[in-house]
């Protein structure tokens, strides 16, 4: 989660909604993906830090299933993101800061819960007040500049 923090306060650093990813295989410990928010720099819509830790954990790998994997996360994932971690059958999700706005693991919905073909366990919660202070600081900063 350390890790994935340290992504968080990149994205900041690049005017990016600062939340950061990590794909991690459970057997061999190694990192096979990381992402930060790239919306702004790259105008896309879905370029949110799970996505892009998917995709690169599923290029290093050769394969979409990354089975054996969990994804470290700063904030609860988003609809979107969730249907990523449920399509690549991702084992566990562990994020840190809640997301009272958009979540869809526990907060706003809970898509894990539904009868898709996958469900990841969830571990909520870690490092909370480390993840959530790196987006608070980001709004406080984004709001004395307006």
């Amino acid at each position: 989660m350390q890790q994935a923090i340290a992504l968080a306060e990149e994205a900041a650093a690049e005017g990016e909604i600062p939340v950061g990813a990590v794909v991690v295989d459970r057997e061999t410990g190694e990192v096979l993906g990381t992402g930060r928010n790239r919306r702004e720099q790259d105008a896309s819509p879905t370029a949110h830090a799970e996505i892009l830790a998917i995709e690169a954990a599923a290029k290093k790998r050769g394969s979409w299933r990354l089975s054996g994997c969990n994804l470290y996360v700063t904030l609860e994932p988003c609809p979107m993101c969730s249907g990523a971690i449920i399509n690549a059958r991702i084992d566990r999700v562990i994020f840190g800061a809640y997301d009272e706005k958009a979540g869809a693991v526990v907060s706003v919905q809970q898509m894990f819960q539904l009868p898709y073909n996958h469900r990841p366990r969830v571990t909520e919660g870690l490092l909370e007040e480390p993840c959530a202070a790196v987006l608070q600081s980001f709004f406080e900063k984004l709001r004395k500049k307006m």
